[in-house]
């Protein structure tokens, strides 16, 4: 399947910080891939590279066929873009916002005001249609966002972190809007740091760490490489967490992980159900009272844990480091 997003050695630094050190990316038709970092791993920046609002130091990128350098404004009447935050008037009206997105493109007067009726109804706004932008939700805004960059009804999608701060039943309605678009042949490059986002949406994940890709693959590709199960262990009182994590330790084939907020105590193993019987033996040889305990399969939090040495538990913030000047940007992309 021919490749419709390709980029081959991204370099961009920002004074003495490099935002990407030679990424590689490459995303077929009609799928979706989904980049996975810790902040500041570069996600922020390889997007705006791609969608031409940012020039790489080194590198070459091509998106829908068209070479991102050499002709952007071409490139841009081919993507649409959703980034970490709302781009939206919240003066004007959710239809307003809609029908002056597609004006700029040059739809034409009626042609954008039925694509902005037709989004509206698609995102389930159109109760709020009339109402300004300022009196809506966040998931509200999310939405109204993202039918913004579907306006042009582009071929190529690009989501930086699309569902950031979302309630989970926002989150989940957006997955399906999501979801629809690509059974309808949209190519999607998605940003993300929630590994069950990831999980259900993407055809293949590349996790990136200081600007390099550092493994790719289907996420249950991904899951093998971390490989074993992990056993959990949930101590009733925090003073019996060295003990517990001594227990486990000799069980463990890597370090064991504690939650200490949760009195939660986690280790990948390599007998599982019989892993655990032992496990609890001892715990309860040495009279101790756990919460909880169970086995289960890696997940995508153990595979980016263990390729990167951070959690995803963090805010998500952009990967421009702060104490550089934004990229000016000659044009906004929808």
């Amino acid at each position: 399947m021919q490749d419709v997003i390709r980029a081959t050695g991204l370099v961009k630094h920002y004074g003495d910080v490099t935002a990407l050190d030679g990424l590689d990316l490459s995303v077929p038709g009609g799928q979706v891939l989904a980049l996975l970092g810790p902040n500041g791993a570069g996600k922020t920046t390889a997007v705006r590279i791609l969608t031409t609002l940012l020039e790489p130091d080194e590198g070459s990128v091509e998106v829908a066929g068209v070479d991102v350098l050499a002709d952007p404004r071409e490139v841009r009447r081919r993507i649409g873009l959703s980034g970490q935050y709302a781009a939206v008037d919240e003066h004007l009206s959710g239809f307003e916002n809609l029908d002056l997105i597609g004006r700029l493109y040059r739809m034409g007067r009626h042609r954008a005001r039925e694509r902005a009726r037709e989004l509206l109804e698609r995102f389930d706004l159109v109760e709020a249609a009339d109402r300004p932008v300022k009196t809506y939700s966040g998931g509200m805004r999310r939405r109204l966002d993202l039918a913004g960059a579907l306006v042009a009804t582009p071929t190529v999608l690009f989501l930086d972190e699309p569902t950031t701060g979302l309630d989970p039943r926002s989150r989940s309605d957006m997955w399906e809007v999501i979801r629809e678009l690509v059974n309808g042949g949209t190519t999607l490059l998605l940003t993300t740091q929630y590994m069950e986002e990831a999980d259900l949406l993407a055809d293949d994940i590349v996790v990136i760490d200081h600007g390099r890709a550092i493994a790719r693959g289907t996420a249950d590709r991904l899951k093998q490489q971390v490989g074993g199960e992990r056993i959990e262990l949930i101590a009733e009182v925090a003073t019996d967490i060295p003990v517990v994590h001594e227990l486990l330790s000799r069980h463990a084939v890597d370090e064991v992980r504690v939650d200490d907020h949760r009195r939660m105590l986690t280790a990948a193993v390599t007998g599982g159900t019989v892993d655990l019987r032992k496990v609890l033996s001892d715990v309860e040889n040495r009279g101790i009272a756990l919460s909880d305990a169970g086995l289960r399969r890696p997940t995508l939090d153990d595979v980016f844990l263990t390729l990167t040495g951070r959690s995803t538990a963090d805010p998500t913030t952009d990967d421009t480091p702060t104490d550089q000047p934004e990229p000016r940007q000659k044009e906004t992309v929808r």
